[in-house]
């Protein structure tokens, strides 16, 4: 649960990062992270249309660099965006002003006011000073689908067990994520579906 959920002690240390929305409100919000990427984001999209849903992407600048027909078509679909820094670093691993940095390259390409720190990791200083400029999004549920260890149908599972009102709900449209993601996906959204769950953007 650690991984899968934050803990309470998380939401403190990042108080002025949102992870859960309204837990009055019966709905969930659909993320993912590190794309765009042919064929991944792509299905996603389609598969996102068939059940008319609207989620949320939060994109690595160097993949809208890199194919920007793809970053195109989120936005036309009607899907939100967010940044997640330009190549995908972590705030605890560089020089807060090599962060932030990467974070403005990635902003260069489009314009939102949401952010998702890779890895859920930054300086209290790298916080403080993003979010005067984004809302900080971390999640409240993290389907772990990136992860080798981890079967489409734990993806599922995970899903089940932690989502609830409000729930900020991590996928990726990645490589690494590609197998569980096409084997859980529908799954996932068929379940919250049948849980009366109303989809949101962030």
């Amino acid at each position: 649960m650690l991984i899968e959920q934050p803990t309470w002690l998380y939401s403190k240390i990042f108080k002025r990062g949102l992870c859960r929305k309204d837990p009055n409100e019966h709905a969930v919000y659909l993320t993912f992270d590190d794309g765009p990427i042919p064929i991944v984001t792509p299905w996603v999209l389609d598969l996102l249309d068939q059940y008319n849903i609207k989620a949320t992407f939060f994109v690595v600048g160097d993949n809208v660099r890199k194919y920007p027909d793809i970053f195109k078509q989120v936005v036309e679909r009607g899907h939100r965006i967010g940044n997640h820094t330009f190549n995908h670093v972590r705030g605890m691993k560089m020089r807060s002003s090599d962060y932030v940095a990467n974070v403005d390259k990635c902003g260069a390409f489009f314009k939102t006011n949401l952010f998702r720190p890779p890895h859920g990791v930054l300086r209290p200083w790298e916080m403080d000073y993003l979010s005067d400029t984004y809302q900080v999004v971390f999640w409240d549920v993290v389907t772990r689908d990136y992860s080798k260890q981890v079967s489409a149908d734990k993806v599922f599972d995970i899903i089940k067990k932690y989502t609830r009102n409000g729930s900020i709900i991590v996928f990726h449209d990645s490589l690494r994520s590609c197998n569980n993601l096409y084997n859980s996906l529908a799954r996932s959204i068929e379940w919250l579906i049948a849980q009366g769950y109303e989809f949101k953007t962030l």
